[in-house]
């Protein structure tokens, strides 16, 4: 059985997803859809290219919508990363919305029955916007959210414990933007909880914390895009629905409680949000998890 990915959006994450995909054998069929028709025939072409030199081999369409159908993932990653100033996401949300009718209109016209993946800006704003437009299932419809922001927290805390950052557990929860946070509760190193190791260290908790906020600023101010990280954790996500690995991910998915997309860990599988995971979070982090959740809502109203 044939698997087949669609990426809406060629820009610099979704080439690199489309890369990705492509060298780990992950897709065979691959749809590219993007308004650039240049751009993205160039990319094609330039893949194609590439075939006789890798160990996989993935049948490329381009710009046709109709090749959705049986898809069984969907990447959005449209976008103008140019209009974000200040690492404000919410600058993108006017165009982007633009975008996503005609967009969606065509989803579902091709019949896409699969899960769609959300990597645009400002993602949960998107995300939650794509659900609605499209009509597919709560647990269909999920974006990347903060499971970078995520390997960014246990980046930075690796370095400062000098080891892998598989060796960090934890999560960054909340908005994928401004008003995100690292759960410390939840956070371990080597299986001892980090704040307990911070008692008698020479460095604070927020210390870290501007560290993982500065270490995204870096990469956008250097490039003024991001691309691998955020592919990578969009390969992740697309591997545990391709293998069904029930795997543990913070993702954007929708939570009943706060009545928004945002990021809380849940279990991702072949179905899209397997299951909702409840954290024992401490009280002040479960103010800022609210905190957050109305300044997603207020700015999407905005």
């Amino acid at each position: 059985m044939s698997t087949k990915i669609g990426i809406i959006g060629d820009g610099h994450v979704g080439c690199t997803i489309a890369h990705e995909l492509i060298i780990s054998g992950l897709v065979d069929d691959l749809v590219m859809i993007d308004v650039n028709e240049g751009k993205v025939n160039a990319d094609a072409v330039d893949f194609e290219d590439a075939m006789a030199n890798l160990p996989y081999h993935t049948n490329i369409v381009v710009n046709d919508y109709d090749a959705l159908k049986d898809a069984e993932v969907l990447i959005s990653t449209l976008g103008k990363i140019s209009l974000e100033t200040k690492g404000d996401r919410f600058q993108e949300l006017e165009y982007n919305k633009k975008q996503l009718q005609p967009i969606t209109e065509s989803i579902k016209k091709s019949g896409f029955n699969g899960i769609l993946l959300v990597i645009s800006n400002p993602v949960d704003a998107i995300t939650n916007l794509y659900q609605q437009l499209t009509g597919l299932p709560k647990e269909h419809v999920l974006g990347t959210g903060t499971l970078l922001d995520t390997a960014r927290m246990k980046k930075v805390v690796a370095k400062k414990f000098n080891v892998d950052p598989r060796s960090i557990s934890g999560f960054a929860l909340g908005e994928h933007g401004n008003s995100q946070f690292t759960a410390w509760s939840t956070v371990k190193v080597l299986e001892q909880p980090i704040t307990e190791l911070a008692k008698s260290a020479s460095w604070s908790l927020d210390d870290l914390e501007d560290e993982i906020r500065t270490g995204g600023q870096t990469v956008f101010m250097g490039k003024h895009y991001t691309n691998y990280g955020v592919s990578a954790a969009a390969v992740r996500i697309v591997r545990a629905i391709l293998t069904d690995s029930h795997t543990e991910l913070p993702v954007s998915s929708y939570q009943e409680k706060y009545g928004t997309y945002m990021s809380y860990p849940t279990i991702v599988g072949r179905n899209g949000i397997e299951a909702k995971i409840k954290l024992a979070l401490t009280p002040e982090e479960e103010e800022l998890l609210e905190q957050s959740a109305q300044a997603i809502k207020e700015k999407s109203q905005a």
